[in-house]
C-alpha cells in the first residue's frame, strides 16, 4: 500500500478531552488538590491554557471556587481526588449552594469495575453531592465527556446559580477517542447548549410595583448579592437617585453603591426595617439576615416586592408583589417605567430626614468610639486604621475579605466599601474559614486589585496553610489577624464552670496565648508583621499595601476586648 493511501489516526486522552471541553466551554481557570487519579488532567488543563492554582486543602480550593463563581460569573471549577478529597471539596459544593453561587467540582473516582470491592478511595460520590448540586453526572465513557462538561456548566449558572457536580472514574480518564471525533463531539455539546432564558417580567406586574412605591410613605430598596452578580449597580443607582427611595444592602451587597451615599440607610438600620411600609427587595432572600420578612424586626403591615431569578423563591416568601427576572433587567424595565411618569421623595421628605438624621446619630456615636486609641487593642481602634488604610488605596478599590465573630461584625460596621463586589464574608451559610480561599479566588479574578483579609484568629486557623500558596503564585494578599488568643476572646469561663477531671486543660476557645501567626508565612518567604500599637500597624500596613506581595499582619488584641459570638448572642 502506498504511504499517501495510508489513513493515521490521533489519539487524545479523556485528560486532553476534559480540558479542551473546559477550554471551549470558556473555563480558564481551576482550583483543586492533585493526585489520584487526576493529576493528568491538571496537568493536560495547564498545557491547553488553564490558569491551575493547586491547593493544600480542598476545602479551601472549594470556597476559592465558589467565591471565583459569585466575582466573575462564570461557574468557578474545582478538581479533586476521589473519595475524602470530593468529600473535603463538598465545603465548596455547600457553600456555592446556600450562596446561590455558580460552581462545578469534578471529581476522580474509583474504577467502575470495582464499585462494591473496597476499592481505593471508593465512594458513592453522586450520592455525597446529591443535597448539594443542582445537577450531577457520573461519565461511563470517555466520549460523554464534552456534553457532560458542557451541560453542568451551563446548569450551575442557570436560573438560581447554584453547583454541579461531574464525576469521571479512573477507568473512564486512562481511555482514549480518535482527536476528529472529539472535534465533532465537542462541536455537538456546544450546539446543544441551551442558554439561560429568563421570562420576560410581565408590564402588568412592573406597573403594580411602580405604584406600590409611587404610593409608599416610607418606602425602602433593600438589595443583595444577586444584584451583584447580576451586576446590577448601574441600574439600581439609577433606580436610587431618581426615586430618592433610601436604600440597604444586605453584607455582600455592599458597595453596589457606596457606603457614603447620601440615601444609605445602612447605619440606621433598625429604623429603616422597622418603619418602612413598602420594601423592594433585590437579588436577596428574606432569610436570617433580613430577619425573614418578619416582626418585630419589621412591621407586620410592610407591604414586600421581591425580585428574585427563582420563582420558587418568591413563592415560598409569599410577598405582596413578585417579579421573576434577572435583577439587572428587571430594574431596567422598572426604570422605563418609572421615568414615563417620574416620582421622587426629595430631601425634605419626612422619611428621607428620619433616616439621615438617625444614620447620622448613629455614625457619630461610632466615630468617638473609634477616635479613641485604645491599647491593648480593643477592635475598634486597628479597624478605623485598616479603614483609613483601604480608603487610601483609591479605585480600583482592594477586595476586602472578612471573617470571624467578633472581627467580622465589627468590621462589618466600620468598612466601608466603595465599589461592587469588594467584599466577601462568612455569608448566607455563615461559613467560617473561608478566608484564604476567597483571598486566592479574589487575586485571580481581579488581578489589578489587593486583597485584603480581616481575620479573626479563629477564621484564619481554618486555612492557614494556604500562605504557602499565596507565596508560591505572589499573590498580592495581606492578611491581617486579629489575634485575641481563642474563639471569641479565649478562655471566658466563670470559676464554677472550672471543674471536672480535665479542669486544667485549655478551655474549648482558647488557643495558645500570643500565637506567632506571622512567623508562618515568613517559613514560606512571605513577609510578617507583629503589630501592637496604632503606629505599628500603620507602618505594617503602609509597607504591606505598597509592596502587594504576600504578608501577613498579625495585630495584638485585648482578650477580654470581644463578645461571644460577636452579635449573634441569640443564635448561640
Amino acid at each position: 500500500m502506498a504511504e499517501s493511501d495510508q489513513k493515521t489516526s490521533i489519539l487524545i486522552d479523556c485528560n486532553q478531552l476534559v480540558a479542551k471541553s473546559l477550554s471551549r466551554a470558556g473555563v480558564d481557570r481551576m482550583f483543586g488538590v492533585v493526585g489520584i487519579p487526576v493529576t493528568s488532567l491538571a496537568n493536560r488543563a495547564l498545557a491547553i491554557g488553564i490558569r491551575f492554582i493547586a491547593f493544600h486543602n480542598e476545602q479551601s480550593a472549594g470556597y476559592a471556587a465558589s467565591a471565583y463563581g459569585y466575582l466573575t460569573g462564570r461557574p468557578g471549577v474545582l478538581l479533586t481526588v476521589s473519595g475524602p478529597g470530593c468529600v473535603h471539596g463538598l465545603a465548596g459544593m455547600s457553600n456555592a449552594a446556600a450562596n446561590c453561587w455558580p460552581m462545578v467540582m469534578i471529581s476522580g473516582s474509583c474504577d467502575q469495575n470495582d464499585v462494591g470491592r473496597g476499592d481505593f478511595q471508593e465512594l458513592d460520590q453522586v450520592a455525597a453531592v446529591k443535597p448539594f448540586s443542582k445537577l450531577s453526572i457520573k461519565v461511563k465513557d470517555v466520549r460523554e465527556i464534552p456534553g457532560a462538561v458542557f451541560r453542568v456548566l451551563d446548569r450551575a449558572g442557570s436560573g438560581r446559580p447554584g453547583g454541579c457536580y461531574l464525576d469521571i472514574s479512573a477507568d473512564v480518564l486512562h481511555q482514549s477517542v480518535d482527536e476528529s471525533e472529539a472535534d465533532k463531539l465537542l462541536d455537538d455539546a456546544e450546539k446543544c447548549v441551551s442558554g439561560q432564558v429568563v421570562e420576560e417580567v410581565k408590564s402588568s406586574e412592573i406597573a403594580k410595583a411602580v405604584e406600590l412605591l409611587r404610593k409608599a410613605e416610607r418606602p425602602l430598596i433593600v438589595f443583595g448579592k444577586g444584584a451583584a452578580i447580576s451586576k446590577a449597580e448601574g441600574v439600581l443607582k439609577k433606580l436610587v437617585e431618581a426615586t430618592g427611595i433610601p436604600f440597604l444592602p444586605t453584607p455582600m451587597g455592599k458597595g453596589l453603591l457606596p457606603d457614603t451615599h447620601e440615601l444609605a440607610a445602612t447605619a440606621a438600620r433598625s429604623l429603616a426595617i422597622g418603619k418602612c411600609d413598602v420594601a423592594l427587595v433585590v437579588g436577596a432572600r428574606l432569610n436570617w439576615l433580613l430577619h425573614f420578612g418578619e416582626p418585630p424586626k419589621w412591621d407586620k403591615d410592610v407591604k414586600f416586592i421581591l425580585i428574585d431569578i427563582c420563582k420558587e423563591e418568591i413563592e415560598l416568601r409569599k410577598p405582596a408583589l413578585g417579579l421573576v427576572g434577572d435583577a439587572k433587567r428587571v430594574l431596567e424595565i422598572l426604570n422605563k417605567e418609572i421615568k414615563d411618569d417620574p416620582f421622587c421623595l426629595g430631601k425634605s421628605h419626612p422619611w428621607i430626614e428620619g433616616i439621615s438624621k438617625k444614620a447620622k446619630e448613629n455614625v457619630a456615636k461610632m466615630e468617638v468610639q473609634l477616635a479613641k486609641d485604645v491599647v491593648p487593642f480593643n477592635f475598634m481602634t486597628p479597624m478605623r486604621i485598616i479603614r483609613d488604610a483601604i480608603l487610601g488605596v483609591g479605585s480600583p478599590a482592594p477586595i476586602l475579605v472578612s471573617e470571624g465573630a467578633n472581627t467580622m461584625d465589627v468590621g462589618r460596621g466600620v468598612l466601608i466599601q466603595m465599589e461592587p463586589r469588594t467584599r466577601l464574608d462568612a455569608g448566607t451559610w455563615g461559613t467560617m474559614g473561608v478566608g484564604l480561599g476567597y483571598c486566592i479566588a479574589a487575586a485571580v479574578a481581579s488581578p489589578d486589585r489587593l486583597v485584603v483579609a480581616v481575620e479573626g484568629d479563629s477564621g484564619f486557623g481554618f486555612s492557614a496553610m494556604e500562605v504557602e500558596t499565596l507565596v508560591r503564585y505572589q499573590l498580592p494578599v495581606v492578611v491581617i489577624v486579629f489575634n485575641n488568643g481563642g474563639v471569641y476572646g479565649g478562655d471566658r469561663r466563670n470559676p464554677e464552670e472550672i471543674t471536672g477531671p480535665f479542669k486544667d486543660d485549655p478551655a474549648p476557645t482558647s488557643f495558645v496565648p500570643g500565637a506567632a501567626y506571622h512567623v508562618l508565612i515568613e517559613a514560606f518567604g512571605g513577609k510578617g508583621y507583629l503589630v501592637g500599637t496604632p503606629d505599628e500597624l500603620k507602618s505594617a500596613l503602609t509597607e504591606s499595601f505598597s509592596a502587594r506581595k504576600p504578608a501577613v499582619i498579625n495585630v495584638t488584641i485585648d482578650p477580654y476586648a470581644g463578645a461571644e459570638s460577636g452579635r449573634l448572642q441569640h443564635k448561640n
